[in-house]
């Protein structure tokens, strides 16, 4: 059975879906409705239950398994499901979340292995020390969490795959590049987007936290660092280092960062973060379309749509 996300406009679905996310609005008729975001292993969509009652503000919100019928959609560029009848799932089908949950392509087991090996590849005591005492620290969360709520590696386990990949892109750069520290740069890719831990509620229907609100995950690792610092009586430059790489690794002030990259391996950082996310952005969008197709708009991607080429 196909996955939501590889249904195109004019089929006709009816399959268990995750309810990611509820929203409630007020349509221009004055009558409530839910923007939902349904979702299974292969991806998400998004749909509107309209004239809604109270009960199904109770019924029909994150976390719940359904059966959704309905019909495929195009709109604004994008693809949304209207809905022709949903319900709870019904005890005796045999759906669990894990079923329905988008999950990176490599087991938990092996990404810890990968982030463990490059930890001891480094050779500054005060930056290994204090990245695996933070990896540890976090162990359990960092192998679960997703990299966002959306765009990019916003799947189960997505966070530490995305810090794998980057691992490996900044091996092959290091090797291009000899006088980058890698140390520093393997540190700055692990650690960069620990703090989603704190920032996000968790691997599953994913939202903000207070802290991740009031604070994002920047300022959160930069604190974390620091704090790590004088628990293991850690004192260097180091350490005002490691702060900058995370506190920059956005690259400008209107995406995110307090400070510009100021540091050779800040601005490779920044890079290698941006590449990845984005080869995931237009990956994921391109599996969902057929060669001579054009992918739905990708807001991220300054709201483009892809071309997927005819020939290999």
């Amino acid at each position: 059975m196909k996955g939501i996300a590889h249904h195109e406009v004019g089929d006709t679905i009816d399959l268990h879906l995750f309810i990611k996310n509820a929203i409630k609005g007020t349509a221009s008729n004055g009558k409530p409705f839910l923007s939902l975001i349904f979702q299974d292993k292969s991806g998400e969509i998004e749909a509107k239950l309209w004239d809604v009652k109270p009960e199904d503000e109770q019924i029909y919100v994150p976390e719940a398994i359904v059966r959704v019928t309905g019909d495929v959609q195009n709109y604004k560029g994008k693809l949304q499901l209207r809905i022709r009848a949903i319900r709870l799932k019904y005890d005796n089908e045999a759906v669990n979340i894990g079923d329905l949950l988008p999950t990176a392509p490599l087991g938990k087991d092996e990404m810890a292995d990968t982030i463990t090996k490059y930890i001891f590849e480094m050779t500054n005591p005060n930056i290994q020390r204090i990245t695996r005492h933070l990896v540890k620290k976090y162990s359990k969360e960092f192998l679960e969490y997703p990299a966002a709520t959306k765009n990019h590696h916003e799947f189960f386990s997505g966070l530490a795959y995305h810090v794998v990949s980057m691992l490996d892109l900044a091996k092959a750069i290091a090797e291009l590049y000899p006088s980058l520290n890698k140390d520093l740069l393997y540190a700055g890719v692990i650690l960069h987007d620990l703090g989603k831990v704190m920032e996000l509620s968790g691997p599953i229907a994913t939202t903000y936290t207070v802290e991740g609100n009031l604070l994002g995950h920047i300022s959160i690792m930069v604190n974390e660092i620091g704090k790590v610092a004088d628990e293991l009586n850690i004192q260097g430059e180091e350490i005002l280092i490691l702060q900058h790489i995370v506190l920059s690794h956005h690259g400008k002030a209107e995406w995110g960062s307090p400070k510009p990259p100021l540091v050779k391996e800040a601005e490779i950082l920044h890079y290698i973060d941006n590449l990845d996310a984005k080869m995931n952005m237009m990956d994921r969008a391109l599996d969902r379309v057929k060669p001579g197709e054009f992918t739905e708009r990708i807001f991220p991607l300054e709201n483009r749509s892809l071309y997927k080429p005819n020939f290999k």
